[in-house]
């Protein structure tokens, strides 16, 4: 309290007068925390204009946020957690799940899929964003840019689609689009050559078989045991 009085030029009791003690003023960093991350993901939610480019926005938002604040992020995180439902980083991923919520029940709807899931979706971005952005707090590798990559990468794409490379980068990712393309054209073509090699062979094992069937010699039939004993 008295590093803060002397940075603002004021006595100490003045300090206490205007926050009430430690504890409020504690209040106040915590809510100002909050309201500076908020803001940071609400606006990357609104300023993307496609649904993979407001995800993209709202991670590198988040993460820059703790990569330039990263004292602000451990105080919101340092008392509470993202699953009990109360405090203030609980508070604050319900603020933001509001807000992917709605945009998932527009784009649901207008896929034409049950717009009553969007709650529960919305919940699983923001918690996966949030528990990747309190690893990395500590972690910092790799780079901010390429972790919401792959963020993005298992949020838009799951786990049977992932990209090799993932990047936030739309011509980057266009050309390894390409890229796996012509890769996965190349394997088909090297298939259907080897199937096609496949077939020949047996063709070819089964004129053999028949070239040798045919060069044997014919077999006389065998006499039936019962037929011999009636003759005679």
């Amino acid at each position: 309290m008295e590093e803060i009085a002397a940075a603002a030029g004021v006595s100490k009791p003045v300090v206490y007068e205007h926050f009430g003690g430690k504890e409020g003023l504690y209040a106040v960093v915590v809510d100002r925390e909050f309201e500076r991350l908020l803001g940071l993901i609400t606006e990357a939610l609104m300023a993307g204009s496609h649904y993979r480019q407001k995800l993209e926005k709202a991670a590198l938002a988040l993460l820059q946020y703790i990569e330039e604040s990263s004292d602000g992020f451990r105080i919101l995180v340092r008392d509470s957690h993202g699953g009990t439902g109360t405090g203030s980083f609980a508070s604050l991923l319900s603020e933001i799940a509001s807000h992917v919520e709605h945009l998932l029940a527009r784009e649901f709807d207008r896929h034409g899929y049950d717009d009553k899931h969007a709650p529960m979706y919305a919940q699983m971005l923001v918690g996966m964003v949030a528990l990747t952005g309190q690893w990395w707090l500590d972690a910092r590798k790799p780079k901010r840019e390429e972790v919401a990559a792959h963020v993005v990468n298992l949020a838009w794409n799951g786990l049977s689609g992932l990209e090799q490379r993932p990047t936030l980068d739309p011509k980057r990712r266009r050309k390894e689009r390409e890229r796996l393309k012509r890769l996965r054209e190349k394997e088909a073509a090297r298939q259907e050559k080897a199937a096609a090699r496949a077939e020949k062979a047996q063709r070819k094992a089964r004129r053999g078989d028949l070239e040798e069937q045919a060069a044997e010699p014919a077999r006389p039939p065998e006499e039936d045991p019962q037929d011999v004993a009636e003759e005679r």
